[in-house]
């Protein structure tokens, strides 16, 4: 089985290679649009599916694996900031409160495709103007849904609670992955 990682973030690479996959990086051209009537819970795996759908022909002996996640509080999907304004908006919107955060996968070969979901609750300490400045500035955070990554300064000193794993939350909910991989 040749498996196929169709994503270019470093932490979903580090994660697999972590479960002892050997895989190779491709490269997925596909306009990320979520459409306006989806329920929260289903965007995710709706836009991991979006872009295994969007891959060329498997060959036999070929096993993609896309991911999404999804950023949610008070029924407002946040993804990727646009900009450094927008990942302030989103920091202030999660500070001092509860979020979802919603990790889909699909994996596909040749002869059937998975898609599921895990999800995180994750609580956040009051974050200041101050902290929210810092932390933009020196982690760039406009790659993540939601404008944070959990390994990262503002999830360590800002969590204060999670239920869920927190691979999810990173990116990966390599249970999931590698079940379905040791099945396959």
């Amino acid at each position: 089985m040749k498996l196929l990682l169709a994503s270019q973030s470093p932490r979903r690479k580090e994660l697999l290679s972590s479960l002892g996959f050997n895989f190779e990086v491709v490269k997925i051209d596909c306009e990320e649009i979520i459409p306006e009537n989806i329920e929260i819970e289903e965007a995710a795996a709706y836009l991991s599916e979006l872009k295994a759908s969007a891959f060329r022909k498997l060959a036999d002996d070929e096993v993609l694996l896309t991911a999404d996640t999804v950023v949610a509080i008070n029924n407002q999907i946040l993804g990727k900031p646009k900009d450094e304004n927008e990942a302030k908006h989103m920091l202030r919107l999660l500070s001092g409160k509860t979020h979802q955060v919603y990790t889909g996968i699909t994996i596909k070969s040749v002869n059937k495709t998975w898609t599921e979901t895990d999800v995180a609750d994750v609580e956040f300490d009051e974050i200041t103007d101050d902290e929210i400045e810092y932390y933009i500035q020196n982690y760039r955070p406009f790659d993540k849904a939601g404008s944070y990554g959990i390994q990262e300064w503002l999830g360590m000193a800002k969590i204060t609670k999670m239920n869920g794993s927190f691979y999810t939350i990173m990116g990966l909910p390599t249970h999931l992955v590698y079940k379905i991989l040791r099945e396959i």
